[in-house]
């Protein structure tokens, strides 16, 4: 099969079938702009690992974030700090599972998932994934669409229909170098990371009450344990992994012991900072939002507000940095946070549909699908809705995102710590059980959630007993197959051996780069040569 820069396919189908490893497209030449690791050990060399974590963090400081920091912050003050700071630290064990797993293995979540498992499981493990993608792309949406409104007086349900065309003009100018549109729409969300460190000295959080939120576990009431949820599905989200996972492939290291161990290492301490970075973001706009809409001087405007707070309201809470601009910067800086976010959602999009399905499409075809699905509720809400419904469905996402978790997370813990699939590189049993225990308290937040919620909507609900009946029925039966498909990523056995592309003695084998993972790279344009 033959590529090239222009008139390239828009659905391509790797010719290696979708069952085995050993097939998949490489490139043929090694003049194939990966970055190129040194093989001479040097903590230089960590420069050339910069990119897949900081690209990845993005998905931390998105939109939906921003919503649900907000929501928290004017609800329960500091109260839900140390869900961020959990959250942060499961993040960057889980986000180093999956970069692990595509170092060592050559192969990304996806691809493993494939390979491992059944047709009528792998189909549903990408259904899932999907949905995952969709989920994450409507708090984008949301974003983008408030903006708008903020910068230009747009209706937010019009709003929501340019979202169709700004991110597809957005991955046009990746021609131009997306280093620099990546260097832009970072300096843009730092503006507003920023504003918010700055407003932190005008609110005047209590120091003693940030740090017994942030250490003091705490959920008062079913609401607090929604935004936990919350939360902790704008944190820890699933695509995230399978894009982690196939980021790493980009970079070209020697394939020895010691080049891998150092790839592994240098990545921990990349996604380390990069975590760094937006838990402070995180952290700040908690802080603010629970200062300001807690202070006892506060206006009847502002408090108004404050009760009802989402991202098309926030801008009052820069007012003491920025002035009568607060709206517009703020509106700025969230533009880029959502078209930067939906780019990475994009890859993300790309890396699961050719892993679960051995299938490709164009980045802007893929992206224009995705988005269509996430306009449609977006748009519904918003037209009956307003901005309050909007906003509301930005934490719904956020949620469903949470409940998405296990179908991710459970295969890459299975997948890391399995001998035959990781050799020597396999998880340590301290941190299998960690990762386990993790995994564990989340899905057992979620589940206590879902049921507790399910159990209250029923009894306070006016419907006809018979009604109820029916609707319990079908709501436990739900709950069930969830539980179920939970318990069978859990418990089956691993069948299949990976193929280890490290060798065990000090000889260096440089493996050719994956022709996949080069043309969906965050480098610019790439010319492609012919592939077996």
């Amino acid at each position: 099969m033959a590529t090239a820069a222009s008139g390239q396919p828009q659905f391509i189908s790797s010719p290696g079938g979708n069952r085995s490893f050993s097939n998949s497209p490489l490139i043929d030449n090694s003049d194939s702009n990966q970055i190129i690791v040194p093989e001479k050990k040097s903590w230089k060399n960590f420069f050339a690992y910069l990119g897949p974590g900081f690209l990845v963090s993005i998905a931390y400081i998105d939109p939906g974030n921003f919503e649900t920091d907000l929501q928290s912050g004017a609800r329960y003050k500091y109260e839900l700090l140390w869900i961020i700071l959990v959250a942060s630290c499961a993040a960057l064990l889980i986000q180093s599972l999956a970069a692990n797993l595509g170092v060592v293995t050559g192969k990304h979540l996806a691809e493993h998932c494939r390979a491992e498992y059944s047709k009528v499981p792998n189909f549903m493990l990408w259904l899932v994934a999907e949905i995952a993608v969709v989920a994450c792309d409507i708090p984008e949406v949301i974003g983008t669409a408030f903006a708008l409104n903020m910068l230009f007086s747009i209706p937010v349900w019009i709003g929501v229909l340019l979202t169709g065309l700004s991110t597809l003009m957005l991955l046009a100018l990746q021609k131009y170098g997306v280093r620099k549109l990546e260097f832009l729409i970072a300096f843009l969300v730092f503006t507003i990371a920023i504003c918010f460190f700055i407003e932190l000295h005008y609110s005047k959080p209590d120091p003693g009450e940030v740090l017994h939120g942030l250490f003091v576990p705490q959920l008062k009431g079913n609401g607090a344990t929604g935004l936990a949820i919350s939360l902790l599905g704008a944190m820890v989200m699933p695509h995230n992994l399978f894009l982690h996972s196939a980021l790493v492939l980009s970079r070209k290291i020697p394939r020895s012991a010691t080049g891998i161990k150092e790839a592994c290492r240098f990545y921990l301490i990349e996604s380390g900072l990069a975590l760094m970075v937006a838990f402070l973001i995180n952290v700040s706009v908690i802080s603010v939002s629970g200062a300001v809409c807690n202070a006892p001087d506060l206006s009847p405007t502002d408090r108004a507000s404050c009760e009802d707070l989402d991202l098309n309201k926030a801008s009052f809470l820069l007012r003491n940095v920025v002035g009568k601009w607060s709206s517009k910067l703020f509106a700025i800086a969230l533009l880029a946070s959502g078209q930067s976010s939906t780019i990475t959602g994009t890859y993300a999009g790309q890396y699961v549909m050719q892993g679960f399905l051995d299938l490709r499409l164009e980045p802007w075809l893929r992206n224009f699908l995705t988005r269509c699905l996430a306009i449609i509720p977006s748009l519904i809400v918003a037209l009956i809705g307003g901005s309050a419904g909007a906003g509301k469905l930005i934490i719904i996402a956020s949620m469903i995102l949470s409940f998405e978790l296990p179908f991710a997370l459970v295969p890459l813990l299975k997948f890391t710590s399995c001998k035959t699939k990781m050799g020597s590189y396999v998880n340590p049993k301290a941190i299998s059980a960690l990762t386990w225990v993790i995994g564990g308290l989340i899905m057992g937040i979620n589940i206590y959630y879902l049921v507790s919620s399910f159990i209250k909507l029923l009894i306070n609900s006016h419907m006809k007993l018979v009604a109820v009946v029916f609707c319990g029925i079908l709501g436990f039966t739900g709950i069930a197959i969830y539980l179920a498909a939970i318990a069978y990523l859990v418990f089956r056995k691993n069948k299949e051996a990976t193929h280890l592309l490290a060798t065990t003695n000090s000889q260096t084998v440089e493996t050719l780069p994956r022709q996949d993972i080069v043309d969906m790279q965050l480098r610019g344009k790439v010319a492609t040569s012919d592939v077996d």
